[in-house]
């Protein structure tokens, strides 16, 4: 038989249970809370219900593991899609799935294949758009051609501009980016474009390992306000510039280090590494200066050849630090490499873009 006292305290405990539930849905989006949802992990049973909900996301194949743990994160399951490529080298996609009405978020970076990758997405586009969806939300982690952003010279193309334009003649409504090469890039769309950022993740790990006398330091002059910005993140850390030349595409020539880097733990941060030229040269230069430590973060991991060669030539980083905005290919012979999840930050981002909820509050 129930006693009495055992129902008020049943009671008392689903009353905190709701009441801490609703707590919980609160905290996601408060401002306060900036790195709330890097170690949150949400499934079916967490705080967000979607059972009834709009929201569809539908993976290319480009990097289907991190929209798989965007998909645990918001506790659904990504819609199946058919995508094959025929002899002559054209893409097919076919979605499997009913999405009439639905909020659909499509979660391609355009990376290696570039041109497949971005082909790819514009077909899947067209393919939401002819399925009569609601609304279109290109989800692109790593945005391809972002480093054509402007002319350099005469009878160039400014390719990023170009790419923002197929992307809305192909029917996208919004788009979500992360770490764009230029934040201008943003102004290419005339459609809403939401830009986060990785750093609170890179941040968020590197506070994890409790360094001591941290210096933030830009490979090159153009990077400045970027690091500038994680310097401050990082309990206003000092900045340190690699000031450098380029003598052609691809090849760096670092010159001298402006600023203190001698007996310190040094952090080069940059949006990318490529074949890693700029990163290596500077962190061989920091080597002469004297640093004590060096770690090289960044939010995209395009390597090229050779970059894994330089990047995990001995001595040279104790940590090569970034994200899985773009797959990554873990080598034995490359130990220093720590790749970190954004699914988290994303999902986030979808949800609220879903919910109509502010974005940039997850910034603040």
């Amino acid at each position: 038989m129930l006693k009495r006292c055992d129902f008020l305290k049943d009671l008392v405990i689903i009353f905190c249970e709701i009441h801490i539930n609703d707590y919980d849905k609160n905290i996601v989006y408060s401002a306060n809370f900036v790195t709330s949802f890097i170690t949150a992990v949400q499934n079916k049973e967490s705080n967000i219900n979607l059972s009834n909900s709009r929201l569809r996301l539908v993976s290319g194949t480009t990097n289907p593991k991190l929209a798989e743990e965007i998909a645990s994160y918001l506790g659904i399951e990504n819609v199946p899609l058919i995508s094959k490529k025929f002899a002559d080298g054209e893409l097919y996609v076919q979605i499997q799935q009913s999405i009439r009405g639905c909020d659909v978020f499509l979660i391609q970076p355009t990376c290696a294949p570039v041109n497949d990758s971005l082909m790819e997405l514009m077909i899947m586009v067209d393919a939401c758009k002819r399925a009569s969806a609601r609304q279109i939300t290109a989800v692109i982690p790593y945005f391809g051609y972002a480093r054509a952003d402007r002319k350099t010279s005469g009878r160039e193309s400014i390719t990023a501009k170009l790419t923002a334009n197929l992307l809305e003649k192909s029917g996208v409504d919004r788009v979500l980016a992360m770490d764009l090469h230029s934040a201008q890039i943003q102004g290419y769309f005339d459609i809403p474009c939401d830009h986060i950022y990785g750093s609170p993740v890179l941040i968020d790990y590197l506070e994890s390992l409790n360094l001591e006398e941290v210096v933030v330091v830009s490979p090159d002059v153009g990077g400045v306000a970027r690091a500038r910005a994680f310097a401050k993140l990082m309990k206003d850390a000092p900045l340190a510039i690699i000031d450098k030349r380029r003598s052609a595409h691809n090849i760096a020539e670092s010159l001298t280090v402006i600023g203190e880097v001698k007996g310190k733990t040094a952090i080069l941060i940059d949006d990318m590494i490529d074949t890693g030229g700029t990163i290596c040269s500077g962190a061989n230069l920091l080597k002469q200066e004297g640093a004590n430590r060096i770690f090289a973060c960044a939010s995209h991991a395009v390597f090229s050849p050779p970059s894994y060669e330089r990047l995990s030539t001995k001595d040279l980083f104790e940590q090569v630090i970034v994200t899985n905005s773009i797959p990554v290919i873990v080598k034995d012979d490359f130990p220093q490499l720590k790749v970190l999840s954004v699914a988290n930050m994303l999902g986030e981002a979808i949800w609220r873009i879903h919910e109509e909820s502010s974005v940039s509050s997850m910034f603040r």
